[in-house]
């Protein structure tokens, strides 16, 4: 703790000293999917708060700096029998970023979203000050209001967050279901079973998979998923799976779901040309921001007379308008597979203003990325805002990790304009960071 308390006082201190402008964070990674302007702006290197603080078994929680990576954090938890009650699915994605975003896994039809999952948040404000939020302190404001608003009121320094027991192992049922209806009916029933971890994948309009995995003690033999095996081809071929709770927890990381076939990574022959070592998130990512900063495959869509938008999204809908939302997207989007999530937030997730969910009431998250090619014109986001209204209109919410193109008044409308403005004055009444609708939607 003294090293940590004494890079926050240096963080701190340059913040205070630099010249008046926006601020942004310095670090290696980052799990946007949405590009930015050139930063002009005062940079905060928070690289060196990456540490993993405690693991607390007895009293189930682990404490973090802001940086750590979930990999880092699940390895120093497994070593106690305990895992993060909400672990996202790439291992690059740091607690500070999913408290900042959103944060989902397969067992958040039970815990709910990772920033349902915080006791408390130490948080770097625009004034360079440092401020602990709790639920039931004076900075609970912050605390409520820190999730969704990507380091545009603060930077998360350290985050204790709720930790569960764990087994050595987890075994996982995959059922298929031919229509929407059924499979939505089955996750609604097995989020009240004592499951431990819940998600789907739809591959088709009359092939959709529930899986749903408990936390063992013995497994008759381990399947590995971290090189020549592919995860989400495994789902179609066998009802039964037994993974250790490692493999499992990072199941979709060695191909970023299924995304690493746009890289040739699941090709047998590349697979094995890259390695073990490059078969993750961290990779692809690295990927990704050079051809967004070349434009390779920008160029081959157009020679091939393609026109290309990137549509890549994660979606919250309730599950009574579930099977409507699904429609919408194989009519109108064309995007296969699709990864479908349940989410039961707490009590006190109305209390989030920011990203408003209703408490106790079951959402699907539905994720889909890759780019739609199409052979006629459309304006600049044109599928993308079909989809922002679609949800709107199915009373849903979309995460803001990606691309938006809400107008202005809409976005403040859905992610509560008046208590985001009421946050900004109390904790970065200068403007030091960024405006919420500013960095997402406008891309500054």
């Amino acid at each position: 703790m003294s090293d940590h308390d004494a890079s926050v006082q240096r963080l701190a201190a340059q913040l205070r000293a630099a010249p008046f402008g926006a601020a942004r964070l310095g670090k290696h990674t980052s799990n946007l999917f949405r590009d930015r302007r050139p930063a002009h702006s005062n940079t905060l290197d928070v690289r060196q708060l990456n540490a993993v603080l405690e693991v607390n078994r007895r009293e189930g929680y682990v404490d973090v700096e802001g940086m750590a990576p979930y990999d880092a954090i699940v390895e120093a938890a497994l070593r106690e029998a305990l895992m993060p009650a909400v672990v996202p699915q790439l291992k690059s994605i740091t607690l500070g970023g999913a408290a900042a975003g959103v944060g989902i896994e397969a067992t958040s039809f039970r815990h709910g979203l990772v920033h349902d999952t915080l006791l408390e948040i130490e948080v770097l404000t625009g004034e360079g000050k440092v401020v602990s939020a709790t639920p039931d302190n004076a900075h609970a404001d912050l605390f409520f209001g820190f999730p969704n608003s990507y380091g545009t009121l603060g930077y998360a320094l350290r985050l204790k967050a709720k930790a569960i027991p764990v087994s050595p192992y987890v075994e996982v049922r995959h059922r298929r279901f031919t229509n929407a209806d059924a499979c939505f009916a089955a996750l609604d029933e097995l989020s009240n079973s004592d499951v431990d971890f819940l998600d789907a994948v739809v591959f088709a309009r009359d092939e959709l998979y529930v899986s749903a995995a408990r936390f063992v003690d013995q497994a008759p033999g381990t399947s590995d998923y971290s090189f020549e095996r592919i995860y989400y081809r495994s789902i179609r071929a066998r009802e039964v799976d037994y993974l250790t709770t490692t493999a499992y927890l990072w199941r979709w990381d060695t191909d970023w779901f299924w995304c690493s076939k746009n890289l040739g990574a699941q090709h047998p022959v590349i697979r094995r040309l890259l390695g073990r070592e490059r078969l993750n998130s961290r990779f692809y990512t690295k990927v990704m921001r050079w051809n967004s900063r070349v434009g390779l495959t920008a160029y081959l869509d157009k020679l091939s007379g393609h026109h290309r938008e990137s549509i890549i999204q994660d979606v919250d809908i309730p599950i009574a308008h579930a099977a409507r939302f699904l429609d919408f997207l194989h009519d109108q989007i064309g995007l296969l597979p699709i990864w479908i999530c349940p989410i039961r937030s707490p009590r006190r997730a109305q209390r989030f203003a920011l990203y408003p969910l209703a408490p106790g009431q079951l959402y699907v998250n539905f994720g889909f990325w890759d780019v739609k090619r199409t052979r006629e014109p459309h304006p600049p986001g044109h599928f993308n805002r079909l989809i922002e209204a679609r949800v709107g209109a199915l009373g849903g919410i979309k995460s803001l990790y990606s691309d938006s193109y809400f107008t202005e008044d809409e976005f403040w409308r859905i992610y509560d304009g008046e208590t985001y403005r009421a946050l900004k004055r109390r904790y970065d009444p200068n403007g030091r960071f960024p405006d919420l609708y500013q960095k997402c939607v406008l891309k500054h």
